[in-house]
């Protein structure tokens, strides 16, 4: 027996990876076949935090950190506060993923985990600083940027933020209201607004986020987290846990690296939306859609497919990358006109043809028009 060979590798132990390593395992049809697990750290620390939202209880239910059942949305000269029903915004702390992946996993005795770092993958072979392992299929999570920044047919935007767990001397949040966008903060020529998760009314996860090409230097981030709770009768505060991050947002054609062999996931396979950079859902839903297309020992390169929500994203990203400071008004646009349920199923590309036409009557069509007509010709 070559103690090198594996059926299944999977490189990278992020949200993607563990995922997917654990939804093999737990399937019966995948029990007898070898898995390797390949990640560089040891994911022992709460280095980001996921949030989503679901219509009805999640296979994930157990870690979620914290739900809502309302939200706020708000822009120059308007503001809504709504219910999510039929929908819960949901958030998960990636320590407690972590652990609770950890744990699971070693039940199953036809995983291997090392922690060691990819160098190179080759066809059917992935080397490490240690060793080259072989195997039949290969799946990578590790993303690397410089192909994406070496071509100009699709704008690459980021979604970058420094995030801020604040305690307050005084109560002040409403913890069942979330802020999903306040733009309601100085623009500056970009998309800028504030994300704010209320943990309790004396504490409170909040992230100064940008959708725009260019990172800040950290001050910029932390000065408008102070300087937006300046609106809040906190009687001062102190900073528990600061995290932060860029999140490609692009419709560049990641999926055209696949091979038979070799599937690239998670951000690095184009899985985060890129209108909006979420990206924990998808995994969540793609990692299922992937075992079950396993099963029909299709090569790699086959799975998913691009289909009009793609599109959809690719001319709101090359409108925003065109004009970054219409953002606030773009997003203004869509919450004014359209019923909450009709975006987020929008955002979850679970719309009908018919809400897809009011959203698109939602914004400026000239713009989008111009974007289209670049894209045609």
């Amino acid at each position: 027996m070559n103690h090198h060979h594996f059926d299944y590798i999977i490189c990278g132990g992020g949200a993607a990876g563990l995922l997917l390593a654990y939804r093999l395992c737990k399937d019966p049809f995948f029990k007898n076949h070898s898995l390797l697990l390949i990640e560089k750290d040891l994911k022992n620390t709460n280095d980001r935090t996921w949030c989503f939202w679901e219509s009805r209880k999640g296979d994930l239910e157990a870690i979620v950190h914290k739900k809502w059942d309302r939200a706020f949305f708000g822009a120059a000269d308007f503001a809504l506060e709504f219910p999510l029903a039929p929908f819960q915004y949901k958030m998960i702390r990636s320590i407690d993923f972590y652990r609770s992946m950890k744990k699971n996993l070693k039940e199953f005795p036809q995983l291997t985990q090392i922690k060691e770092k990819v160098s190179q993958i080759n066809k059917n072979a992935v080397t490490t600083e240690v060793q080259t392992y072989y195997g039949n299929y290969i799946f990578s999570s590790i993303y690397n940027p410089k192909a994406l920044y070496q071509q100009k047919k699709y704008p690459v935007l980021l979604q970058h933020f420094v995030g801020q767990i604040i305690e307050t001397q005084k109560p002040c949040f409403d913890s069942e209201t979330l802020e999903f966008m306040n733009f309601n903060v100085p623009q500056k020529g970009n998309t800028r607004f504030m994300y704010m998760l209320p943990l309790g009314p004396k504490k409170a996860l909040l992230e100064y986020t940008l959708f725009s090409s260019e990172l800040l230097e950290r001050k910029v981030y932390v000065d408008a987290i102070s300087d937006f709770l300046k609106n809040y009768p906190t009687g001062g505060y102190e900073v528990l846990e600061e995290e932060e991050g860029k999140i490609p947002m692009t419709c560049y054609r990641f999926d055209l690296k696949n091979s038979p062999t070799l599937l690239h996931i998670g951000t690095a396979g184009g899985w985060t939306k890129p209108s909006t950079g979420y990206t924990f859902q998808r995994i969540n839903k793609k990692t299922k859609e992937l075992v079950d297309f396993l099963k029909q020992n299709k090569p790699l390169h086959k799975f998913g497919k691009r289909d009009r929500f793609w599109f959809y994203d690719l001319l709101f990203i090359d409108v925003l990358a065109k004009d970054n400071g219409s953002g606030a008004d773009l997003f203004r646009r869509m919450f004014e006109k359209n019923a909450p349920k009709t975006i987020f199923n929008f955002l979850d590309e679970k719309s009908s043809f018919q809400e897809e036409f009011q959203i698109m009557r939602s914004f400026n069509i000239k713009q989008f028009l111009g974007a289209l007509l670049k894209r045609i010709f």
